[in-house]
């Protein structure tokens, strides 16, 4: 009886999981405008001024002159920091545009909106 019980709840719970995961597959390709042509990268940040920009920078190297071609762009979610470094990705986004600058509770919204 307990062999049948734990059976019972395992079936229903990967049941359950399965239709999560069809339910999201279903709202991501319904709902968002990402288009399946390339990649976007999200890099989400806190407090990393002193390796933020040698890392955007080695991005930046691989996708604009390396073979990196299916790359569209590099959204940095800032999580609130309390230091430069968002006025660090600010910066470079102002010299790359393929960097975009965002909060992370803005992340989102911005996702649903890419268009390319």
């Amino acid at each position: 009886m307990l062999e049948f019980v734990l059976k019972t709840i395992f079936w229903t719970l990967a049941i359950y999981g399965l239709f999560e995961i069809l339910k999201n597959i279903i709202y991501i390709c319904t709902y968002t405008k990402l288009k399946s042509d390339g990649i976007y990268i999200i890099v989400a940040v806190k407090n990393q001024e002193d390796k933020i920009e040698g890392f955007l920078r080695s991005l930046i190297f691989k996708i604009l002159y390396g073979r990196e071609e299916y790359f569209k762009n590099i959204i940095v979610a800032d999580m609130q920091s309390t230091d430069d470094t968002k006025k660090i990705v600010e910066k470079l986004s102002k010299d790359y545009e393929i960097i975009k600058v965002t909060s992370w509770k803005e992340c989102k919204n911005l996702m649903d909106n890419i268009d390319t």
